[in-house]
């Protein structure tokens, strides 16, 4: 599992980032980021509905949204 520091970023900054870091990532691997801006809480699960990644889990805690991803390549 990889984890991705998103703090501080505003839109679209949080989902160009996830997006850059999926693209390294294998089919089946998972990706956490941790962000303090709310706007991820819709924006990255649109971003995964839109490519066919899917959401794992959203957790808010002491401010900060943690969204974990998992990595669906090829129609996989």
């Amino acid at each position: 599992m990889s984890e991705l520091d998103c703090r501080r970023l505003l839109c679209p900054m949080p989902v160009i980032r996830v997006q850059d870091e999926v693209a390294k990532l294998e089919n089946g691997d998972t990706l956490t980021a941790v962000c303090t801006d709310p706007g991820v809480l819709n924006d990255i699960p649109a971003w995964c509905r839109i490519n066919g990644h899917e959401i794992l889990s959203t957790e808010e805690v002491d401010d900060e949204y943690r969204i974990t991803i998992k990595v669906v390549k090829d129609g996989a």
